[in-house]
C-alpha cells in the first residue's frame, strides 16, 4: 500500500479499506482496478473476499451483464460443480494467508463468501483479472471480450 493508491482505493470503494490489501491490477493509467485484502480486517473480523473488482470501465460492464440477467446465465454455462471446484480452490487459498494458530473467527465460503453458485460476477472477475482459474471469471471475460492483464495492467 502506498499513499496515493490508499486515497484512490479510498475514492472508489467510497470508504477507507478496513483491512490490509494490495493493489493487484491496474489500468493503463496507473488506476487500481483489482486489490487483494487480507482474509482478515484490522478488527480481526473475518474478510470473505480476497479480491476485490474496483469501480472503472470492467466494473461498469460487469454490473452492465450482471443485471441482465448475468448470474443465473453464469451458472446456467459453466455448470455448478465446476463452480463448487472454484470455490474451494479460492477458499484454501485464502485460508493458507491465515497466521497458524489464529483463534479467532475465521472467514467462510468461497468466491466472495459463497458457498454454492454464483452470488456476485464482480468478485469471480476480480479473481479471475488477478490470475486466478476462475471458470465464471472466464465466462465473463468471454461474454465481455476482456483479456487477461499482462504484467497486472489491464488492455
Amino acid at each position: 500500500m502506498s499513499a496515493p493508491d490508499d486515497e484512490v482505493v479510498a475514492a472508489l470503494l467510497g470508504r477507507k479499506p478496513q483491512g490490509a490489501y494490495q493493489v493487484i491490477v491496474r489500468d493503463p493509467a496507473g488506476t487500481p482496478v483489482v486489490i487483494e485484502n487480507s482474509p482478515l480486517l484490522d478488527d480481526g473480523t473475518p474478510m470473505p473476499t480476497t479480491f476485490w473488482l474496483l469501480s472503472g470501465d470492467i466494473h461498469y460492464r460487469v454490473s452492465q451483464l450482471e443485471s441482465a440477467g448475468g448470474v443465473d446465465r453464469a451458472e446456467e454455462a459453466v455448470g455448478l460443480n465446476a463452480i463448487a471446484i472454484a470455490h474451494d480452490t479460492y477458499r484454501v487459498a485464502r485460508e493458507a494467508k491465515i497466521q497458524p494458530g489464529h483463534e479467532g473467527s475465521l472467514p467462510s465460503g468461497g468466491v466472495g463468501g459463497t458457498r454454492t453458485g454464483v452470488k456476485c460476477l464482480h468478485a469471480h472477475m476480480a479473481w479471475w483479472l488477478a490470475g486466478g482459474t476462475d471458470p465464471v471469471g472466464d465466462w465473463v471475460a468471454a461474454e465481455l471480450g476482456i483479456t487477461r492483464p499482462v504484467n497486472g495492467v489491464t488492455q
